[in-house]
């Protein structure tokens, strides 16, 4: 059986998660804890990377997230996440990559401020702006479709899903932005994010382990 390495408030492995559910792929999930058994010699042997998501499938090992889904998308075809018209591709590619370099590196720099770590005044200023350009550039994106690709769910949903409705926490109103709002309601009520929703009780336990992290990376 696939085996899944995860943390439940990690965002990159929060999209895998999703689409282990959404293909309905059997696995085990391994939990780490990133209190320190990251760096653990069983682990980094897996991932000398030393984070999370992992998975080992029939002996193949696979790290990063976007590796991850490519992978499971390939191997596990059905149900697929990924649309079949070009346009709709690279929407869906654009979405993902947008997502995963621009919009999640600001959010790292705006949760320093809420585990009472320093950052530079500019570095947040910049941070929020980058922020609030990706969210219009989002809304116009999605348009009046139910989806990024249209009328299906794929991979822009559980790359981008699996982050933007967090964005409040750090002081943006998803009311400015009714579509994207719509859209991130209508993914709330999937079982697969019902399952894999972090609880308030589990966000506020992982605090020191997210200030540890991002000491080491800043």
């Amino acid at each position: 059986m696939l085996k899944f390495y995860y943390n439940p408030i990690s965002v990159n492995a929060r999209r895998v998660w999703v689409a282990l559910l959404e293909k309905q792929i059997p696995f085990e999930p391994l939990l780490l804890n990133l209190d320190g058994d990251q760096f653990q010699e069983e682990f980094t042997a897996i991932n000398p990377l030393q984070r999370v998501p992992v998975i080992v499938d029939n002996g193949l090992r696979v790290v990063e997230s976007l590796a991850i889904l490519d992978y499971l998308e390939t191997k596990y075809p059905n149900p697929s996440l990924i649309p079949s018209e070009p346009g709709a591709i690279a929407t869906v590619r654009m979405v993902e990559m947008i997502t995963v370099s621009e919009l999640q590196p600001a959010t790292v720099i705006l949760t320093r401020p809420l585990v009472e770590l320093d950052t530079d005044a500019k570095k947040l200023a910049s941070a929020q702006e980058a922020v609030a350009k990706i969210l219009q550039f989002y809304e116009t994106l999605l348009g009046e479709q139910i989806y990024f690709a249209g009328k299906d769910f794929t991979l822009a949903e559980v790359v981008a899903g699996t982050l933007i409705p967090s964005l409040p926490l750090f002081g943006f109103s998803l009311d400015d932005y009714p579509r994207l709002l719509a859209w991130a309601e209508r993914l709330e009520e999937r079982e697969s994010w019902q399952k894999t929703t972090p609880d308030f009780a589990s966000i506020a336990a992982a605090i020191p382990n997210i200030k540890a992290i991002l000491e080491r990376r800043f």
